[in-house]
């Protein structure tokens, strides 16, 4: 990681990942009524839960690998939080952590501490990660009968990542 990083190639990448926060704050604001609550299956996490999960985990994973930049993790990681007000903020916070450390990572050449080889894999994982729960969220919303259609849900999410700046 000795290089100096391609200026360009790095905010591409950072770009991606305030996309990503964006999808998740466009899907939380469109919920229909009672959406927070909805499960896919009985035993399952509310997308409420699975929204507080995705906060904890890029919260754990800061503090983790570059705790300069760690912020105060909840005492509970799949929280029940009905304000999705607070969600939104929770999941600004939590982004912008995870931003700074990537940032900060790359553009000072340092490693991360303990989990990968690059700090870009933090971000790569982190989207992932945040992907799966989205499906989990579109599958719980179905499973409760106020699905979201890919109509309703293309300009909230694929359009995000697809548009020209």
């Amino acid at each position: 990681m000795s290089q100096a990083p391609d200026q360009n190639l790095l905010d591409a990448l950072l770009d991606s990942w305030d996309r990503n926060n964006t999808i998740l704050l466009n899907f939380l604001r469109a919920l229909p009524e009672g959406g927070l609550e909805a499960k896919a299956v009985e035993g399952s996490p509310s997308i409420a839960k699975m929204y507080t999960h995705i906060h904890f985990v890029r919260l754990v994973f800061v503090f983790e690998d570059a705790p300069e930049f760690a912020r105060k993790l909840p005492e509970e990681e799949w929280a029940v939080e009905r304000d999705t007000g607070r969600i939104a903020q929770m999941l600004n916070a939590s982004a912008t952590a995870v931003r700074d450390a990537v940032k900060s990572r790359i553009e000072t050449g340092r490693e991360m501490q303990l989990h990968y080889d690059h700090p870009v894999l933090l971000l790569q994982h982190m989207i992932w990660h945040e992907g799966y729960h989205h499906g989990q969220m579109k599958l719980a919303l179905k499973a409760a009968g106020t699905p979201m259609s890919d109509k309703e849900a293309g300009p909230l999410t694929w359009d995000v990542w697809m548009c020209k700046k």
